[in-house]
């Protein structure tokens, strides 16, 4: 296999990308602060507003007379450019996102989803109910959309095929079409560890540190990872499925058919276990909805009463997670990791600190010597955020302001 050459077209749409990521970091910037932020040439800069304001990307929001030489103008992402939707595809929910074209959410709107029911069909329908009350939600013509991004789990793409794969539902091109259809408009789809990651690297730490691993804690556990500003994907769009990777010899039957996977530990599935074998009798074990288990979970560990079981259960739970992420750690050696998702929103102040203890513990060497371990900063859904994101960089690309290989567009 040949190495692929960077051409000059990619060069300029880094640099695109680049400016792109400083003007969403800083809110309002110059041209000169852009030289300073990005370390790109002022006429690089000046090259590559001018491209982004030709697009109508960026905007001069005003101009400042200055004692000395040109007027300064500020400038800004134009969110008044169109609409991007993000959908996350859940196990018990399918939401909806839309945003202006600054990344800013407008309107949200979530459909309720049976984890039981996994026909292609009703979740293909679900998807576009959830866009369209979404829209209406907005107040969002259809007109006004650049594109729609869906995060499904499990996606897998092959050499001549794509597939969504995670137990019990299987999809196939068959099915991909009839989304495409359902949707109509514009349309991306993405894993969801790749669309937390994006909405990571353009919104969250990764504005400032070019290798990191997002971490999202669940039902289902996982790690979009970037390096060198780009998101790891492998051969198939399946690179991040440390969820899977082992974290016990023989242990505990994860629901990929393995023994012994984090995600039978970290995942909330393998919190409600770790509970039920401190104490079997403990009223949450009761609990089956993993929502309400783990909002009673964060209630009983701020209660001013203390719950010796519930304590241990998050002792655990943070020496798994630490343990595990000392692996991931030493494999990918990131900057910063940050948690996200709902179990992290949820518990993340009460694990973190033994997190940490225990990852620098057993990192090897010196991969954990600098490392930052934190609760991401992107507000809301991270995934229909990120989804969202890719669905915008794939209207830039088409465009032509960017290179980016859309993970797949349909």
């Amino acid at each position: 296999m040949g190495v692929l050459r960077r051409t000059s077209r990619d060069i300029r749409s880094d640099s695109r990308l680049d400016v792109l990521h400083a003007v969403l970091s800083a809110g309002e910037t110059t041209r000169n602060e852009l030289t300073q932020t990005t370390g790109l040439s002022p006429a690089t800069v000046a090259t590559v507003v001018g491209d982004l304001i030709g697009e109508g990307i960026v905007v001069e929001t005003k101009v400042t007379a200055g004692r000395i030489g040109r007027p300064t103008a500020t400038l800004a992402m134009n969110g008044a450019r169109g609409r991007v939707v993000g959908v996350d595809v859940a196990e018990t929910y399918i939401r909806a996102v839309v945003f202006d074209a600054a990344l800013t959410p407008l309107a949200h709107a979530q459909v309720a989803r049976d984890e039981h029911v996994l026909d292609p069909d009703s979740v293909v329908e679900g998807i576009g109910r959830a866009v369209e009350l979404v829209l209406a939600e907005g107040d969002v013509g259809r007109d006004e959309v650049l594109g729609v991004g869906v995060s499904l789990p499990g996606l897998v793409q092959g050499p001549n095929t794509v597939s969504v794969v995670v137990p019990n539902w299987t999809w196939h091109e068959l099915e991909l079409d009839r989304l495409r259809e359902r949707v109509g408009m514009p349309l991306v789809i993405d894993n969801p560890l790749k669309a937390m990651a994006t909405a990571e690297l353009w919104l969250g730490r990764g504005r400032y540190f070019s290798s990191l691993a997002t971490i999202n804690l669940g039902t289902g556990v996982g790690a979009g990872i970037v390096l060198e500003r780009r998101i790891l994907r492998g051969a198939t769009n399946s690179a991040g499925e440390w969820g899977h990777s082992l974290l016990v010899l023989d242990g505990r039957r994860c629901r990929c058919g393995r023994q012994g996977c984090v995600e039978a530990y970290v995942g909330v599935p393998g919190i409600q276990q770790t509970l039920r074998e401190i104490d079997p009798g403990h009223a949450l074990v009761r609990l089956e909805a993993q929502s309400d288990f783990i909002a009673a979970l964060a209630r009983a560990a701020d209660s001013a009463e203390p719950d010796p079981a519930v304590d241990e259960t998050i002792a655990r739970t943070a020496y798994y997670l630490g343990s595990a992420l000392a692996d991931l750690v030493a494999v990918v050696n990131p900057e910063v990791v940050v948690l996200t998702g709902w179990t992290t929103w949820a518990l993340g102040d009460k694990l973190l600190p033994a997190t940490r203890r225990h990852l620098q513990e057993q990192a090897p060497g010196w991969s954990a010597r600098d490392l930052l371990l934190e609760v991401s900063t992107v507000e809301g859904n991270s995934v229909a955020t990120g989804v969202a994101t890719t669905a915008l960089e794939r209207y830039l690309a088409d465009v032509g302001l960017l290179t980016t290989q859309i993970p797949i567009a349909l």
